[in-house]
């Protein structure tokens, strides 16, 4: 698919050098390759330049980023090439503070897509249950579940235990 030639605004710009790093992140814990990552943060972007969507404030405006790139994300994993392949090459560009973080950061690229998201947004990007609600849009609840339940299978691969 050819794209016609948009040149970005300032606050496109300006969007892309506030959030990339962050989008980055959060597609590498969907994708795990970082070619895949890089190509699903240049989608947003590229959406957002064609949409030009208005925005109440920042946090909106980071809200819709964020959604567009998980949309993005679980089409990449949706076809049919990318369902045989799993790779976490990269990961160590997500770690920040050693081995240690790398291996915690590996388990939680292995959990389930729905876990991981919720795992990542809330404990490696700092959001509240509330606001992982609102940019995946599901009910709190199911945040709160997925939390527990991706803190439980992480507790048994920490810990070295078979599930039950």
């Amino acid at each position: 698919m050819q794209r016609s030639m948009i040149r970005p605004g300032n606050h496109v710009i300006k969007s892309y050098e506030a959030y990339s790093d962050m989008l980055f992140r959060i597609a590498m814990v969907h994708l795990g390759r970082r070619q895949d990552a890089e190509e699903a943060v240049q989608d947003t972007f590229i959406k957002l330049m064609e949409k030009a969507p208005d925005f109440n404030d920042a946090e909106h405006q980071k809200a819709w980023l964020i959604r567009v790139l998980t949309n993005t994300c679980k089409t990449m994993l949706g076809r049919g090439w990318r369902k045989r392949e799993v790779k976490l090459d990269g990961a160590e560009a997500l770690a920040a503070d050693g081995p240690m973080d790398l291996a915690l950061l590996q388990l939680v690229l292995a959990l389930p897509v729905k876990l991981k998201a919720v795992i990542h947004l809330y404990y490696y990007e700092d959001y509240s249950v509330q606001e992982i609600s609102r940019i995946l849009q599901i009910s709190d609840s199911a945040v709160k579940m997925r939390l527990q339940r991706g803190r439980q299978l992480l507790k048994l691969e920490l810990e070295g235990a078979e599930p039950e």
